[in-house]
Protein backbone atom coordinates (compact mmCIF):
# COMPACT_ATOMS: atom_id res chain seq x y z
CA UNK A 1 0.00 0.00 0.00
CA UNK A 2 2.74 2.67 0.70
CA UNK A 3 4.22 1.75 -2.53
CA UNK A 4 0.83 2.68 -4.60
CA UNK A 5 0.72 5.94 -2.45
CA UNK A 6 4.39 6.90 -2.87
CA UNK A 7 4.03 6.19 -6.71
CA UNK A 8 1.13 8.37 -6.99
CA UNK A 9 2.60 11.31 -4.63
CA UNK A 10 5.15 10.55 -7.45
CA UNK A 11 3.38 10.55 -10.21
CA UNK A 12 1.03 13.86 -9.04
CA UNK A 13 4.32 16.04 -7.90
CA UNK A 14 3.17 16.56 -4.75
CA UNK A 15 5.76 17.68 -3.35
CA UNK A 16 6.81 20.29 -5.24
CA UNK A 17 3.18 20.95 -4.83
CA UNK A 18 3.05 21.40 -0.89
CA UNK A 19 6.34 23.26 -1.74
CA UNK A 20 4.88 25.93 -3.74
CA UNK A 21 2.24 26.27 -1.25
CA UNK A 22 4.13 27.27 1.35
CA UNK A 23 6.38 29.50 -0.46
CA UNK A 24 2.73 31.35 -1.85
CA UNK A 25 1.82 31.95 1.82
CA UNK A 26 4.55 33.94 2.41
CA UNK A 27 4.14 36.00 -0.42
CA UNK A 28 1.41 38.01 1.50
CA UNK A 29 3.75 37.85 5.07
CA UNK A 30 5.04 41.54 5.70
CA UNK A 31 8.68 41.51 4.71
CA UNK A 32 11.48 41.81 7.80
CA UNK A 33 14.39 41.50 5.56
CA UNK A 34 16.16 45.33 4.76
CA UNK A 35 17.87 45.70 1.91
CA UNK A 36 20.75 46.84 2.54
CA UNK A 37 22.62 49.61 2.03
CA UNK A 38 19.09 50.90 0.37
CA UNK A 39 17.50 50.37 4.16
CA UNK A 40 19.55 51.21 7.01
CA UNK A 41 18.20 49.65 10.12
CA UNK A 42 17.52 52.09 13.11
CA UNK A 43 19.78 51.42 15.58
CA UNK A 44 19.69 52.52 19.49
CA UNK A 45 21.63 55.04 20.99
CA UNK A 46 23.33 52.50 23.23
CA UNK A 47 24.78 50.66 19.99
CA UNK A 48 28.79 50.33 20.04
CA UNK A 49 29.97 51.01 16.48
CA UNK A 50 33.62 53.06 15.90
CA UNK A 51 35.37 55.16 18.54
CA UNK A 52 36.06 58.89 17.91
CA UNK A 53 37.81 61.60 19.73
CA UNK A 54 35.63 64.73 20.88
CA UNK A 55 36.17 68.50 21.52
CA UNK A 56 34.66 71.24 23.34
CA UNK A 57 32.60 74.26 22.03
CA UNK A 58 35.75 76.44 21.42
CA UNK A 59 37.89 73.38 19.24
CA UNK A 60 39.74 72.63 22.06
CA UNK A 61 40.65 68.72 22.54
CA UNK A 62 39.24 67.09 24.90
CA UNK A 63 41.68 64.54 25.72
CA UNK A 64 44.59 65.30 28.47
CA UNK A 65 47.04 62.21 27.54
CA UNK A 66 45.93 60.35 30.93
CA UNK A 67 46.10 57.37 29.72
CA UNK A 68 43.54 55.54 31.28
CA UNK A 69 41.42 54.22 28.44
CA UNK A 70 45.38 52.27 27.09
CA UNK A 71 45.33 50.97 30.78
CA UNK A 72 41.83 49.82 30.74
CA UNK A 73 41.76 47.97 26.93
CA UNK A 74 41.69 44.64 27.74
CA UNK A 75 42.73 43.69 23.91
CA UNK A 76 45.44 46.57 23.83
CA UNK A 77 44.18 48.17 20.76
CA UNK A 78 44.82 51.48 21.88
CA UNK A 79 48.20 53.59 21.67
CA UNK A 80 48.39 57.02 23.67
CA UNK A 81 51.65 59.09 23.33
CA UNK A 82 51.20 61.93 26.03
CA UNK A 83 52.91 65.69 25.67
CA UNK A 84 53.01 68.90 27.35
CA UNK A 85 52.51 72.34 26.35
CA UNK A 86 55.98 73.85 27.11
CA UNK A 87 55.93 76.04 30.35
CA UNK A 88 52.92 74.86 31.51
CA UNK A 89 51.20 71.91 33.14
CA UNK A 90 48.73 71.01 29.98
CA UNK A 91 48.77 67.61 29.05
CA UNK A 92 47.72 66.47 25.89
CA UNK A 93 47.87 63.43 23.67
CA UNK A 94 50.34 64.21 20.41
CA UNK A 95 49.71 60.94 19.29
CA UNK A 96 46.34 58.20 19.26
CA UNK A 97 45.78 55.53 17.59
CA UNK A 98 43.23 52.88 18.08
CA UNK A 99 43.63 49.28 15.84
CA UNK A 100 39.68 49.07 14.91
CA UNK A 101 40.99 44.85 13.50
CA UNK A 102 41.81 44.77 17.34
CA UNK A 103 38.99 46.56 19.40
CA UNK A 104 36.03 43.72 20.86
CA UNK A 105 34.01 47.52 21.26
CA UNK A 106 33.81 46.79 25.19
CA UNK A 107 33.21 50.46 26.01
CA UNK A 108 36.12 50.46 28.68
CA UNK A 109 37.97 52.69 27.16
CA UNK A 110 34.86 55.21 27.61
CA UNK A 111 33.84 54.57 30.47
CA UNK A 112 37.24 54.89 31.86
CA UNK A 113 38.21 58.36 30.44
CA UNK A 114 37.53 60.97 33.00
CA UNK A 115 37.01 64.04 30.58
CA UNK A 116 34.49 61.55 28.08
CA UNK A 117 36.69 62.16 24.96
CA UNK A 118 36.20 59.01 24.26
CA UNK A 119 32.35 57.64 22.36
CA UNK A 120 31.19 55.15 20.31
CA UNK A 121 29.27 56.06 17.18
CA UNK A 122 26.64 54.25 15.23
CA UNK A 123 29.14 54.12 12.78
CA UNK A 124 29.94 50.32 11.42
CA UNK A 125 29.72 50.41 7.54
CA UNK A 126 34.14 51.23 7.44
CA UNK A 127 35.38 48.00 6.17
CA UNK A 128 38.48 48.19 3.55
CA UNK A 129 40.46 46.00 1.31
CA UNK A 130 43.37 46.84 3.21
CA UNK A 131 43.36 46.40 7.27
CA UNK A 132 45.91 49.09 7.49
CA UNK A 133 43.07 51.81 7.01
CA UNK A 134 41.37 50.02 9.59
CA UNK A 135 44.34 51.76 12.29
CA UNK A 136 42.78 54.88 13.13
CA UNK A 137 44.77 57.79 14.21
CA UNK A 138 44.37 60.98 15.52
CA UNK A 139 43.12 62.91 12.88
CA UNK A 140 40.67 60.26 12.07
CA UNK A 141 39.16 59.74 15.33
CA UNK A 142 38.41 63.48 15.16
CA UNK A 143 37.03 63.54 11.79
CA UNK A 144 34.14 60.57 13.28
CA UNK A 145 34.10 62.64 16.26
CA UNK A 146 32.82 65.95 14.62
CA UNK A 147 30.91 63.67 11.55
CA UNK A 148 28.81 61.90 14.14
CA UNK A 149 28.78 63.99 17.62
CA UNK A 150 25.24 63.74 17.83
CA UNK A 151 25.30 60.03 17.74
CA UNK A 152 28.27 60.13 20.35
CA UNK A 153 26.62 62.39 22.81
CA UNK A 154 23.45 60.11 22.46
CA UNK A 155 25.94 56.89 23.72
CA UNK A 156 27.84 58.86 26.55
CA UNK A 157 24.01 60.17 27.35
CA UNK A 158 22.50 56.23 27.52
CA UNK A 159 25.70 54.74 29.16
CA UNK A 160 24.95 57.56 32.09
CA UNK A 161 28.37 59.22 31.43
CA UNK A 162 26.44 62.79 30.50
CA UNK A 163 22.90 64.36 30.79
CA UNK A 164 21.26 64.99 28.13
CA UNK A 165 20.90 68.38 29.68
CA UNK A 166 24.32 69.43 30.24
CA UNK A 167 27.23 71.01 28.31
CA UNK A 168 30.81 68.75 28.12
CA UNK A 169 32.57 71.93 30.05
CA UNK A 170 31.16 70.40 33.16
CA UNK A 171 33.63 67.60 32.88
CA UNK A 172 36.69 70.04 31.28
CA UNK A 173 40.04 69.52 33.54
CA UNK A 174 41.54 72.45 35.27
CA UNK A 175 45.08 72.00 34.83
CA UNK A 176 47.25 73.54 37.74
CA UNK A 177 49.69 76.45 37.38
CA UNK A 178 53.33 75.99 36.32
CA UNK A 179 55.68 75.56 38.86
CA UNK A 180 57.31 78.85 38.74
CA UNK A 181 54.54 80.77 38.65
CA UNK A 182 53.14 78.56 41.78
CA UNK A 183 56.21 79.62 43.12
CA UNK A 184 56.18 83.37 42.83
CA UNK A 185 52.50 83.22 44.04
CA UNK A 186 52.78 81.84 47.55
CA UNK A 187 56.18 84.44 47.74
CA UNK A 188 54.78 86.77 47.02
CA UNK A 189 51.70 86.14 49.64
CA UNK A 190 54.26 85.52 52.53
CA UNK A 191 56.39 88.57 52.23
CA UNK A 192 55.17 91.89 51.99
CA UNK A 193 57.59 93.12 49.56
CA UNK A 194 57.14 90.08 47.15
CA UNK A 195 60.93 88.61 48.09
CA UNK A 196 60.83 85.46 48.28
CA UNK A 197 60.58 84.13 51.93
CA UNK A 198 63.79 82.49 54.21
CA UNK A 199 62.41 79.43 56.04
CA UNK A 200 63.69 79.32 59.11
CA UNK A 201 66.82 77.30 60.10
CA UNK A 202 65.79 73.67 61.84
CA UNK A 203 67.33 73.62 65.58
CA UNK A 204 69.06 71.06 66.52
CA UNK A 205 68.69 68.61 69.31
CA UNK A 206 72.28 67.73 70.02
CA UNK A 207 73.71 68.81 73.46
CA UNK A 208 77.30 70.24 74.26
CA UNK A 209 79.22 68.56 76.33
CA UNK A 210 79.41 71.03 78.98
CA UNK A 211 75.03 71.07 78.94
CA UNK A 212 75.59 66.63 78.78
CA UNK A 213 77.86 67.07 81.89
CA UNK A 214 75.46 69.07 84.21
Amino acid sequence: MKRVVDWIRHCTFAEIIEAMVITFKHMFVKPVTFQYPREKRQLPDTHRGALCLLRYNDGVERCVGCDLCEAACPSRCIKVVSAEVPDTLVRYASEFYIDMTKCVFCGFCVEACPVNALAMTKLYAYSTENKRDLLFDKAKLYQIGEQYHGDAKAYLVAHNQERADESAERYRYKFPTAPAAATAAVNAALTSDGSAATPAAPQSNEQTPEAAGR
